[in-house]
C-alpha cells in the first residue's frame, strides 16, 4: 500500500501516544485540520513551518515528509531556479528512465 503523507503521520501520532487535539495543540492548529491532513483530505499542502512541526514532534525526518506533502524545502528553491532546465531535464529522464533512476537514488543512499 502506498505510503501517503496523511497515513504517515496518523501512524506515527498514535505511535507517540498522542490524540489529534494534543498534536495539533502543540502545532497551533485546529484539531479538524489536522484529521483533514491525517486523512489526506486537506485542499492544500500544508505550510513547511507546520510540516517541520509535525516532523519534530512526531520523529519524522523533516525534508522527508516535506516532499512526501509535495512540497519543496525552502532552502532548495534558489538552487532550483538557478538549474531550472537541468532539474526539468532530470525529472523527465528520472520518470522515463527507472533503471536511471534506481542509479541515482541509490547514489544518493550511499552519500547519507
Amino acid at each position: 500500500m502506498e505510503q501517503t503523507f496523511g497515513k504517515l503521520i496518523r501512524q506515527a501520532r498514535k505511535d507517540k501516544g498522542y490524540s489529534q487535539r494534543q498534536l495539533a495543540a502543540l502545532l497551533k492548529v485546529d484539531f479538524t485540520y489536522l484529521s483533514k491532513l491525517e486523512n489526506d483530505r486537506a485542499d492544500y499542502a500544508p505550510k513547511e513551518d507546520v510540516i517541520r512541526g509535525l516532523a519534530r514532534n512526531l520523529g519524522i525526518d523533516e525534508e522527508e515528509l516535506i516532499f512526501l506533502a509535495g512540497r519543496i524545502p525552502q532552502h532548495y528553491e534558489n538552487f532550483l531556479k538557478q538549474n531550472n532546465k537541468e532539474i526539468t531535464a532530470l525529472f523527465r529522464r528520472l520518470q522515463e528512465n527507472p533503471s536511471f533512476a534506481k542509479k541515482i537514488f541509490d547514489a544518493a543512499q550511499e552519500t547519507e
